[in-house]
This record gives C-alpha cells, structure tokens and sequence, in this order.
C-alpha cells in the first residue's frame, strides 16, 4: 500500500489581534492512499485551497461565528477546496470523481462529512472557479443580491470591496439587471479593473477620500438603494447617510472588524428608521439549495462572456498563509486561490 508525505499547513496556537504568516506552520505527516478499513468517507488529493476571510474568526479562541467552531491548534486548518477522490467508501464518490467542500490545508485529505460535498458536474470551466465565482463566493453573491436585496432595474447599487471574490460578481449581476453600479476598493489597479473589466459604472478608491460621506454624496447624489456590505466600519456609517427610501443592505462580512480585539461601534442606525429601510445578516449555508438554480443562471453568462472573473493565484501549499494574511490587508486582487496540485 503506498504512503505518501503529506504536507500540511497547521494552527500553531489561537491568535489576538492582527493574523501574522508565524501563526501557521507548514509541517510533514505521512498518510496511506488508502481509507482505513470501515471507512465510508473519501480520500482525496487538494488541488485549490480558497483563502476566505472568515477563516480569520476560526482562529480565535472562541469563534463569534455561531456556524463553525475554532480550529484546532497544533492540527491542520481547513477550509473550502477543491479535491479529485483517489478513494471512496460513500456510495455517491468514486475514484476520480472531482468534488467541491470542506477540506485540510494540505496535499491529501481524508472527509468525513462527505454530505457537505458538492460533485463538480461541469469542468468545461477552470476548476479554480469552484473556489470562487462557482463556489461559496459565487452562491454569496447570488443569495444576498437577488434573495435579500430584491434589487430592480435602475436601482443605485453601491458595494464595498467590489474588487473581491464576492463583490465583482455582485456588481456584474447588478449591471446585468440594468442598475447604476459603484463600487469602492483599496487601490488604482482595483478602481481601474471594476470600470474596465467588470463594468461597473463608477469606482473610487476608500483609501483617498478623507470624507467618506461627501465621497458617497459625489458618486449618488440621490442616494443609494441596495448597499452590499463586505467592509463595516467606517465605510457602513457613511453609507447610513446616504440611503434611499426602502433601501435595502445585505450584510455579506466586515472585513474591517475581523483583527480588531475592540469592534468599532457604528453610529448612524437610526437612518435605518427614517428611510424605512432593511439591513440583514445573511449565512450563505442557508442557501445552499439555490446551487442548481444559481450554475444555470451563472454558467452561460461565464461562457457567454457576459461575467469576467478575476484570481489572485498562489502557487504552492507552502505559500498558503502569506496568501490568507494577505487578505486583511487588500494584497489580493481578485479571488485569492491556492494551488495545491494542478492535477
């Protein structure tokens, strides 16, 4: 039976503050590719880690988020993947077989929890994509635009971190509905690739505007309808004063919050009542159902070329936690993908 090095990306301990690359550790374990005997879960190889932000939450001591515990210090972190079964004791996995789910960060996994995994159908698309546009930040993107914010044709459409693997799908789905679209990003490249590539109508950088309020007042002067909300902070209470009536702002992530041992408190919520208007958290974990419905809508618009996806590609598991650190402080452009294996 063979057994293989397997190299592994591990939690060294809980972390306060400011995620560091020193806070994960690549180590080597050995592993048979074979299942023990009795298992009826599946062996696989990784090929594409997603780096996501609310892994950052998993690292501390008592995760906030209700629907994932805390990793494990001293065992390997997991995450969303893509992986091909090398072998299977669930009926519905074969060798060979590509799947999209919760994996370890490292070169070969064995899951369990085999009824969280998602058998890829359609690999006329790069597999990558399964990490992103038709993966947990696609479905985001599709649930919190279409089923929490209702949007209408010609709506005012304002995303933050439009540049990220959630926001540039939700600007494209806008544009295609017909709204006016803006979107804020961290740099001139970002600001250039959201009107260039993705269409949006208007784009400015957050890190330039010393008024956040006036720079929203700039871009929509009245006001804004549907707010999709990856940043909090600052950027949710200038935009608290500039809702329209009804508007509607689907709360995705907080980006800003995430190191912060003390949250900043927002100010301005009492706009919610004046402008009648809804703000809801969202779990894409509710929406999963939706994954059909969304691959045919998504699906020819990519082959179609109607939606353009942009990935920030990190070769090798060893580059992992730069890629991961990198998002908290806007490093990616794009989706951040690791690449495990090519095959």
């Amino acid at each position: 039976m063979a057994e293989v090095t397997n190299k592994q990306v591990v939690l060294k301990d809980y972390v306060s503050g400011f995620l560091k690359e020193s806070d994960m550790v690549l180590t080597t374990s050995t592993l048979k590719l074979k299942l023990p005997e009795g298992s009826k879960g599946v062996l696989v190889k990784n090929l594409y880690l997603s780096c996501d932000p609310y892994m950052r939450d998993r690292m501390n001591n008592t995760g906030s988020l209700s629907y994932f515990e805390s990793f494990k210090p001293g065992s390997p972190i997991t995450g969303r993947g893509v992986a091909k079964v090398l072998d299977s004791g669930d009926p519905n996995f074969k060798e060979g077989d590509l799947i999209l789910g919760i994996t370890g960060w490292e070169e070969y996994s064995i899951i369990t929890a085999t009824q969280t995994l998602f058998k890829i159908q359609h690999t006329d698309v790069p597999l990558s994509y399964y990490t992103g546009i038709l993966g947990m930040p696609g479905l985001t993107a599709y649930a919190g635009f279409y089923e929490i914010c209702s949007p209408k044709k010609g709506e005012y459409v304002f995303i933050s971190a439009a540049s990220g693997a959630v926001g540039q799908l939700v600007g494209q789905f806008a544009k295609l509905l017909g709204c006016y679209v803006v979107g804020s990003a961290g740099s001139k490249e970002k600001v250039d690739l959201l009107k260039n590539k993705f269409g949006f109508d208007e784009a400015f950088n957050y890190k330039e505007e010393p008024d956040l309020n006036a720079a929203l007042k700039r871009y929509f002067p009245e006001g804004i309808d549907i707010y999709f909300e990856n940043v909090g902070g600052k950027m949710l209470d200038a935009v608290l004063l500039n809702l329209r009536g009804r508007a509607r702002i689907a709360v995705c992530g907080m980006i800003s919050q995430y190191n912060l041992q003390q949250p900043e408190g927002v100010h301005n919520l009492t706009s919610l009542i004046f402008k009648q208007a809804r703000m809801e958290g969202f779990l894409v974990l509710d929406y999963y159902h939706l994954y059909p419905k969304f691959l045919e809508l998504v699906l020819p618009h990519i082959k179609e070329g109607k939606i353009v996806y942009v990935e920030d590609v990190a070769e090798g598991l060893e580059s992992a936690p730069a890629a991961l650190v990198g998002l908290f402080s806007g490093r990616n452009v794009g989706k951040q993908v690791v690449v495990v294996s090519r095959e």
